[in-house]
């Protein structure tokens, strides 16, 4: 079976303005998610929510440190998923199930060196 990286971009201002029940509203949907890959064909083999992009510093050409994300874009990467998945029609099956109230899912194969 294939891995893909499922990513997943959403715009933070509307969780910054966001009424604060969203947010435990948001965990439960992502917990029913984790708790129902399986039943879609795929391993969930991990994942992540990541910080705003207010804490991220960027490193550019391997000396220039600069605070902030490393483009200026709406939609930001907020969290991912790595699945295991026997191809990408499941994988995108899974991808449609990821809850992004406030913006998308990417999906993109792992690439595997021999």
């Amino acid at each position: 079976m294939a891995q893909y990286l499922i990513l997943i971009y959403e715009d933070e201002a509307s969780y910054a303005t966001a009424a604060p029940e969203v947010w435990g509203e948001i965990i439960e949907e992502h917990n029913r998610f984790a708790a129902g890959v399986d039943g879609l064909g795929a391993k969930l083999l991990g994942g992540s929510a990541l910080q705003p992009t207010t804490t991220a510093t960027s490193v550019r050409g391997g000396s220039e440190v600069t605070d902030g994300p490393f483009v200026e874009t709406k939609e930001a990467l907020g969290g991912y998923y790595l699945v295991e998945a026997p191809d990408l029609d499941t994988a995108l099956a899974v991808a449609r199930a990821v809850p992004a109230r406030f913006g998308g899912v990417e999906v993109r194969p792992v690439m595997v060196f021999d």
